[in-house]
């Protein structure tokens, strides 16, 4: 081990309580995600950032905030340094709703110590992560360690969303090489996660009143006053979902990655609208009258795929299954369903670091140094903003602290987990960028 990490770990070993007190400080101030709770007194992110700006700025850092959404900043810091050994630093202050707060056994949002954890909302999803890192990053500066390569931290918004304020990242080419996510692994080294899109496919029939349902299932005389059949879009959808079911068990059972659960290429039916007449939302206009033969259907699919996937043919497997679907009816040869890729503008590439990567190695064997129980590489069964720099070219890895109540009641973070993640960070930090 490098006289530079052990002087970084004895920096973090003589102020422990630094990285405590800051995951109090910005679990204190509320900042639910808007998109699910509307509350000035719950959507506090511009007085999360406030926080994280002080401390990077008080750190040496040079700050850039600029608002993703009104009132919703990003914050990056930089110190400068070589691009070929370039690190980011990632963590989202965005949170999800407490729910029925007479739940929680601790006050949701007091960040309160007790029994060896942290405890309110956003304290291990991901309060500590990105403590985590300004505290990595403070014990670097204080040990006197000079980094070769440009170290910079995002602390991005939206996560819980759809990862918005790191797509804007992106879009405005903040990146570097190499980038780690301090999500909660429970001290786990993760270098993959599958993909994730959502789409919707819309399914057509023919509307007509349902006293003549008859006419459209039972055979009829064809006579020249013969009111015209009407074609049920819901029974469409309802052969569609069965379709579905075969093709989405197909694809787990022929796709696989060796760090993600077997399976894990699940295509979720998560809403479902049937009724007659198109808005302009592209979902059914009538909902509530059922003496009307349904002529459209929407069903929102939650698509999930493999690491080391090809979004595009993702897409063009799906497709070239639903035209198959299709040609088995001579309705929907006619008026085939259409499908609508990236609904609501959600779509998570795929990450697939290799696990010999010098980041992953480097986390592997820090970690190894630091935590009682030895780390696991293995992926992640659902998506971060990872996804988004990984898309962008960055090799991610997620690494962060052990906690539990994680999207639930009783939200919290392990201390001595938080502590070992810090040490962690800090030495990759200083292993992929070396020093001066």
């Amino acid at each position: 081990m490098s006289n530079a990490i052990e002087a970084v770990w004895k920096a973090i070993d003589d102020d422990p309580d630094f990285v405590l007190e800051l995951t109090q400080k910005l679990v204190r101030v509320p900042s639910v995600n808007p998109k699910f709770q509307v509350d000035p007194e719950l959507n506090r992110e511009p007085e999360v950032q406030d926080i994280v700006q002080q401390q990077l700025e008080s750190d040496g850092f040079t700050t850039e905030r600029w608002d993703v959404f009104p009132d919703r900043p990003n914050v990056i810091g930089e110190w400068e340094g070589s691009d070929e050994k370039s690190l980011i630093l990632c963590g989202h202050i965005d949170v999800v709703p407490v729910g029925d707060d007479s739940n929680w056994t601790k006050e949701p949002f007091g960040g309160e110590i007790a029994d060896g954890r942290i405890w309110g909302r956003g304290a291990i999803d991901m309060k500590s992560g990105v403590a985590a890192c300004m505290a990595a990053a403070r014990a670097i500066r204080k040990a006197g360690v000079e980094l070769d390569g440009r170290l910079a931290i995002h602390s991005v918004v939206d996560e819980e969303a759809g990862g918005f304020g790191a797509i804007d990242i992106v879009r405005n080419k903040r990146l570097a090489k190499r980038a780690i996510i301090a999500e909660p692994t429970w001290g786990n080294v993760v270098p993959a996660e599958g993909g994730l899109t959502w789409a919707r496919v819309t399914i057509f029939g023919k509307q007509a009143h349902a006293g003549w349902r008859f006419n459209s299932i039972w055979p009829q005389a064809h006579t020249a006053d013969r009111v015209e059949p009407g074609v049920n879009a819901i029974e469409l959808a309802n052969r569609f979902l069965n379709a579905l079911r075969d093709f989405e068990a197909s694809r787990c059972r022929d796709h696989w990655h060796p760090l993600v659960p077997a399976g894990l290429a699940t295509i979720n039916p998560g809403v479902i609208r049937g009724g007659a007449g198109m808005g302009e939302d592209g979902n059914p206009i009538i909902m509530s009258n059922a003496a009307i033969i349904s002529d459209v259907v929407t069903i929102d699919l939650d698509y999930k795929f493999m690491p080391d996937e090809n979004f595009e043919d993702v897409k063009a497997e799906f497709e070239a299954f639903l035209l198959n679907f299709a040609a088995m009816d001579p309705w929907m040869r006619e008026h085939p369903p259409k499908v609508l890729w990236d609904l609501f503008d959600l779509n998570f590439p795929p990450m697939n670091t290799p696990v010999d990567h010098p980041l992953v190695t480097s986390i592997c064997e820090r970690a190894g140094q630091v935590q009682k129980t030895a780390p696991v590489v293995k992926g992640f069964e659902a998506v971060t903003d990872a996804a988004h720099y990984a898309g962008a070219g960055v090799d991610a890895v997620i690494y962060g602290a052990t906690g539990d109540g994680f999207h639930a009641y009783d939200e919290c973070v392990d201390i001595e987990s938080l502590i070992d993640a810090t040490k962690v960070i800090a030495a990759a930090v200083i292993d992929n960028c070396g020093t001066r």
